[in-house]
This record gives structure tokens, C-alpha cells and sequence, in this order.
């Protein structure tokens, strides 16, 4: 039998995946070491002195009531929350027009939950997102079909927070190729220019560059230029967005082999080609976690726009909370606050997770 005969009759075996770690007993898990033993323990005297938060917010708590004067010897005042609940996610947005934001909202859901699929993305669907935050801004600006206009800085509340979340990620991930791919260039000038912006803006705090695009951005305009606060406070978010993304597709970059340009050149691919098409996605699969992370910073990071004056969500509770005809509210409003942007960024989290697994599962494949 030849070498060819023996190769025809070969059997291919497809790789398969790595087999899962055995499952551990409950007791073993908790107590199987002295590390986990003192985890555990110190895990249960924490939970023992939490009793006193949950009972002051679940059993002795006051969940609805027409009389403020009611919350004076009770526990939690959720009644407060539930009297305030549209003034804190729509903000001091006209209360007859209400349903724009919460259009907007439904909107920037139905997107969200469109673009979890791996399966459509692409160029339509970036085509649709930008149709769809046109169709957002018209809404919240309105002006025409007979919607009353409303300027940004009647804009408030959790619309402002999704707003400014996914324009600063959504504009400044562009640029963040472009600062990553100039980075790696072999051409200085380039090279440079991104090293310099990246440090630059990764040095500061964003406080401070919130304060900059505040201040500082209308003196550096043109005579006869304005940008609203609104708008500085979304350019400072997209150059801080940037700058962060930057350094982890740049990370991202620096795990693909130097052999694929090598031999995207040699089958004669153009290099943009052989960049968007080749370099690129393999760079993105293995910093799904860091995007995600960064994606989560900038959500939270939204909060700190109160300092400039944007009415966001945390805005919104903090001067609903000031309202004297209650018994200052302030920590029913921050655990309220505080349980939205939880559960935005733990969805974040869950779904980096199963895109992490699902990109590992097909890599076996």
C-alpha cells in the first residue's frame, strides 16, 4: 500500500471541545480548605449584618402612601420613589411629551436586543442604528409633526443616561480603530500623533476633561460657533471613550501573528483589506472582556455629568430627593438609581460572557 492509499483511507477527526471540569459537592465547595472555610464563614457574619438594611428596606419599609408624613417613623420610603418615579427617569422633560423619551427608550431596546445576535451584524444594521439615533434625536428635539420643540437642556433622566452611553461608545469606537491601527504603524508620524492623543487623554481624569469641553471648548470655537452642553459634555465622553478603546484593540492587535499581513500580502490582498477583513476581527474576539469592561466604565461614567450641569438620572434624583414635603429621601433615591445601572450593567456583563463562550465554542470547531 502506498503513502497516497494510506492517505485516502484516512479518517479526519474533527477537534472537539475541551472536556468540562468535574463538579464539586456544595460541602466540598464551601469547606473543602482552610480558604474556603474562612470565605465561607466571613461571607455568612456579613449576611448576619445586612438583617438590619433588609429590614429597614423590605419588612419595615412604607411602599405606598398618600401621606408623605407616613415615611417620618417607618423604614424605606419607596412610596417617595413611586411619587417621583417619572420625574426621575424623564427629568424636567415636559410632562405632556413624556412619551418622546419613552419612545426613545423602547427604541434603544428594541436595537439593543436586535444587535445580540452575531447573525445580523453588519453593514445593515449599522445603517440601522444610525437611522434609528436620527429617529431618536428628531423625537426628543422635536419640531415637526406637530411635537412641540424642547431643547436639550430640558432633556433629563434615563434618556440622557442611554443617550450619552451609546453615542460616546458608538463614535468613539471608530476613532479608536484608527488611534489603535496608528499606534502599531510603522510610519512615525502617525505613530505619534496616536501615542501623544492616547496618553494624553488617558491622563487626565475625565472630571477634568468634562470641565475642559464645558469651559474651555466655546473660547476655542470660532466667533459665531456654539455647541450646546449637551454637545460638549458628548464630545468629552467620545475622546475619553476613545482613548480607552484605543489601548484595547491595540492589546487586541499585538495577539494576532505577524503571519497573517505576511500572508494576506503574499496572496496579494490589499493592507486595508487585509486589516478590516482578516486583522481586525481576530483582534476584537480576543478582547471581548476589556471592551466589555470599558463599555460598563462608560455607562457609570455618565453619572459624573451632574458636575457640568446635565440633568441625567443621578440629577434627576438628587433634586427630586430635595423635595421638602418629604423626609429626605436621599438613600431610597441612590439605591434606586444605583439598581438601574446594575441591572444595565449586568446585562452588559452576561452577554460579553455568552459571546466570550460562544466565540471559544466555534473556535473548536
Amino acid at each position: 500500500m502506498t503513502v497516497a492509499d494510506v492517505a485516502s483511507t484516512a479518517v479526519h477527526i474533527e477537534p472537539s471541545a475541551p472536556p468540562r471540569p468535574p463538579r464539586r459537592p456544595l460541602l466540598q465547595l464551601f469547606f473543602g480548605d482552610l480558604v474556603a472555610s474562612v470565605l465561607t464563614v466571613s461571607t455568612g457574619f456579613l449576611l448576619i449584618l445586612i438583617i438590619p438594611a433588609l429590614n429597614w428596606a423590605v419588612l419595615d419599609a412604607v411602599w405606598s402612601t398618600d401621606d408623605p408624613s407616613a415615611c417620618r417613623d417607618g423604614g424605606a420610603c419607596w412610596a417617595f420613589i413611586g411619587a417621583k418615579f417619572r420625574f426621575i427617569i424623564f427629568g424636567v422633560y415636559p410632562p405632556d411629551e413624556q412619551w418622546r423619551p419613552l419612545l426613545v427608550m423602547g427604541l434603544i431596546l428594541a436595537m439593543i436586543l436586535a444587535s445580540l445576535s452575531p447573525k445580523l451584524w453588519g453593514q445593515r444594521l449599522i445603517a440601522a442604528w444610525i437611522a434609528c439615533v436620527a429617529v431618536m434625536l428628531a423625537l426628543m428635539w422635536g419640531g415637526f409633526l406637530g411635537m412641540t420643540p424642547v431643547p436639550t437642556s430640558s432633556w433629563g433622566g434615563l434618556p440622557v443616561t442611554l443617550l450619552l452611553a451609546l453615542l460616546s461608545l458608538g463614535l468613539g469606537f471608530p476613532f479608536a480603530v484608527f488611534l489603535a491601527l496608528g499606534r502599531r504603524s510603522s510610519l512615525p508620524i502617525p505613530r505619534m500623533l496616536s501615542l501623544m492623543t492616547i496618553e494624553l487623554v488617558r491622563g487626565l481624569p475625565l472630571v477634568g476633561l468634562l470641565f475642559v469641553a464645558s469651559i474651555l471648548l466655546p473660547l476655542l470655537l470660532p466667533a459665531g460657533w456654539s455647541i450646546d452642553k449637551l454637545g460638549r459634555t458628548l464630545a468629552a465622553l467620545t475622546v475619553f471613550a476613545a482613548a480607552y478603546l484605543a489601548e484595547v484593540i491595540r492589546g487586541g492587535l499585538q495577539g494576532v501573528a505577524a503571519g497573517q499581513i505576511e500572508a494576506a500580502k503574499a496572496l496579494g490582498i490589499p493592507g486595508w483589506k487585509a486589516v478590516w477583513h482578516i486583522v481586525l476581527p481576530q483582534a476584537l474576539q480576543k478582547v471581548i472582556p476589556p471592551l466589555t469592561n470599558t463599555a460598563i466604565v462608560m455607562v457609570k461614567n455618565t453619572s459624573l455629568v451632574l458636575i457640568v450641569g446635565v440633568f441625567d438620572m443621578l440629577s434627576a434624583a438628587r433634586v427630586a430627593a430635595t423635595d421638602p414635603v418629604w423626609v429626605a429621601p436621599y438613600v431610597e433615591s441612590y439605591v434606586f438609581v444605583a439598581l438601574i445601572y446594575f441591572l444595565i450593567c449586568f446585562g452588559i456583563s452576561n452577554y460579553s460572557r455568552w459571546l466570550e463562550i460562544r466565540v471559544q465554542s466555534r473556535s473548536y470547531r
